[in-house]
């Protein structure tokens, strides 16, 4: 009986291990992701004349920032 609890709680253990694993993976994806789009953004916005697609881009790239950043604020809130 002892034994079995012990099997149950590591399993429990490993569970909850792997996914903290896979939360702190979503969030380094996230913020690598962002990293890479602020230095489109920076790309964009260092040229002289920004044209309508440029602006459409630079918007997209905002608006993508914005959801990653509100996921990882989630998956942090699931850490704790």
């Amino acid at each position: 009986m002892q034994k079995y609890e012990l099997d149950e709680d590591r399993e429990d253990l490993i569970k909850a291990q792997n996914q903290v694993i896979g939360i702190l993976f979503e969030v380094v994806k996230r913020l690598q992701a962002n990293n890479n789009l602020d230095e489109e953004y920076f790309e964009l916005v260092r040229t002289d004349a920004i044209s309508e697609k440029d602006m459409q881009r630079l918007d997209d790239i905002l608006k993508t920032r914005k959801e990653n950043t509100e996921i990882v604020s989630r998956l942090l809130e699931q850490l704790q």
